[in-house]
């Protein structure tokens, strides 16, 4: 497609949020302004789309956002849209506000409709990676995942503060249903004594083996971090296998939940949202469609949407290996 034929642009936020998304739509839309072209913004995602929430975007509309978590467009999951007469309403809604083309900034089932979207309707479109759990392929890092991080750290250091007063050990959940990325950076970046992830089969013995370590060097605390997805049956049944393996042991549980989604974007996730924003709108202008924008050893790269469904990014090995060596 030419870039003369793309004069209107639509941009949403869809799934779950992330912080960054709110400096991902500040750069398409500025970029559209930069390039002489239309922006609109759709609303609640596609069922936004499908109710024709869609409002005229320009510069000073997302003016004191970068810094703002999450997304001032808001985000819904839409059912309607899954069915055929959801995506025709949308498509309707599509040619009444004259939107030649879209950028969705979300996770994997977000793009997976988008796909269905223009396989439809032929819509071009391109991806931007919005998700904390960082396990979308085809990029380095998404949108939200180091404020999560750091969030997960601030945390996790504090109640390290009243585990050394208590002697006590701490189970603390971290997001990661499918992907234990912020588990496993989080945990070694707080000294954990183990770290439990969905990638790595993990047993109760390997728990046990690494708490008697602790215990055999002189630990009296040990902060343990499990992402949510792991399978061993949860934290509070990790604690009470935990209380009946040590009955002198004092253990807590804590859950971190929503509010790693929240705050204000560190600046690493105000950068990368700044630059995927405007990667996405200069792939549209270049023809692309059926991408997501991401960076790869700090390069912007596009990755066919279907690898980046279907694939997912793998943890690095030696980061496993590391948590083996400093846990001691």
């Amino acid at each position: 497609m030419a870039k003369t034929e793309i004069k209107t642009i639509g941009v949403m936020t869809s799934g779950g949020d992330a912080p960054g998304m709110n400096a991902a739509l500040r750069a398409v839309v500025r970029s559209c302004t930069y390039h002489g072209i239309r922006c609109k913004g759709i609303r609640l995602g596609y069922q936004g789309l499908i109710d024709n929430q869609i409002v005229e975007m320009g510069a000073r509309s997302v003016s004191n956002i970068i810094n703002r978590g999450g997304t001032i467009l808001k985000s819904a999951r839409s059912d309607e849209f899954r069915k055929e007469e959801g995506r025709k309403k949308a498509y309707e809604n599509i040619k009444k506000n004259e939107i030649d083309a879209l950028v969705v900034i979300g996770g994997d089932g977000s793009f997976t409709g988008a796909k269905a979207f223009q396989k439809e309707y032929d819509i071009p479109w391109v991806g931007v990676p919005g998700t904390i759990d960082n396990d979308i392929f085809g990029t380095d890092f998404t949108i939200g995942f180091d404020t999560a991080l750091n969030t997960a750290i601030d945390a996790i250091d504090k109640i390290r503060d009243t585990a050394t007063s208590h002697n006590r050990v701490f189970f603390i959940e971290v997001m990661g249903r499918d992907a234990g990325f912020i588990a496993l950076n989080s945990g070694i970046a707080s000294g954990a004594q183990d770290i439990l992830i969905p990638e790595r089969k993990d047993k109760i013995d390997d728990l046990f083996a690494s708490l008697d370590r602790g215990r055999r060097s002189g630990k009296l605390s040990s902060i343990v971090v499990v992402a949510e997805g792991e399978e061993l049956g949860g934290v509070y049944d990790l604690a009470k296998f935990t209380k009946i393996k040590y009955p002198d042991y004092d253990i807590r549980v804590t859950i971190l939940g929503h509010i790693q989604r929240g705050g204000d974007p560190t600046c690493a996730d105000r950068v990368l949202a700044s630059r995927l924003g405007v990667a996405a709108v200069d792939a549209l202008l270049e023809g692309k469609t059926n991408v997501m924008a991401g960076v790869r050893s700090n390069k912007i790269v596009y990755t066919p949407v279907e690898e980046a469904i279907q694939k997912h990014n793998e943890i690095d090995q030696d980061l496993l290996r590391i948590t083996q060596i400093l846990a001691r």
